[in-house]
């Protein structure tokens, strides 16, 4: 039985924390295998070392971090097995995964389409969680961040998405996106370092 305040306390302690806010990593262990990859990660290179910087900032408020990562359609991998891929010596772009690797009280979710909420249990982990505001970062700011935003948005959640955190092929894709993002979604995307950060 679910209580009036939506949060299921039945949860087995798999859902321990509690926040009003919880920081998505949209797709940031990631293989890098596929033609504008070269574009991608010159771009998201130096974000994801302020997105690592952003996370380090959220733990220390208490702040929930989810990975909402693709599973690259291997469907008979796990989100570990995923790790090590990307982490390898000859993967490219390990030096930024290792940079954002997961740590052990971390969530993580693994989806099969763009957007995070899109047949995941994600929805369901952040009502647990308590989430009603969530800062949603990663890539690509155009592909999976704008997916995982939107559907945030229609679930009510406030969204937030620190353009310093998010990067896509192109420049012109990225504030392209970004635009929809702040305008139709009604989203915070300011820098990082200008977001307030708290349960």
């Amino acid at each position: 039985m679910v209580p009036e305040n939506g949060i299921n306390s039945d949860m087995d302690g798999s859902a321990p924390d509690q926040c009003g806010t919880a920081l998505l990593l949209v797709d940031v262990i990631n293989h890098f295998e596929f033609p504008d990859a070269p574009e991608l990660l010159q771009n998201w290179g130096p974000a994801a070392l302020r997105l690592a910087e952003l996370k380090r900032r959220a733990k220390s408020h208490g702040i929930p971090v989810v990975y909402v990562n693709d599973n690259f359609g291997k469907w008979r991998s796990s989100f570990a097995g995923l790790l090590a891929y990307c982490t390898r010596p000859e993967a490219r772009g390990r030096e930024v995964v290792s940079a954002l690797a997961p740590h052990e009280d971390d969530y993580f979710v693994l989806k099969p389409k763009h957007s995070g909420f899109y047949q995941t249990p994600l929805e369901i982990l952040l009502t647990n969680l308590g989430t009603k505001k969530t800062i949603i970062a990663g890539v690509t700011t155009n592909n999976c961040v704008l997916f995982t935003a939107s559907d945030a948005y229609m679930r009510d959640l406030q969204v937030q998405v620190p353009r310093d955190c998010v990067a896509a092929a192109s420049v012109t894709a990225h504030e392209t996106a970004l635009e929809h993002i702040a305008t139709v979604l009604k989203a915070n995307v300011a820098a990082a370092t200008e977001m307030s950060l708290g349960c």
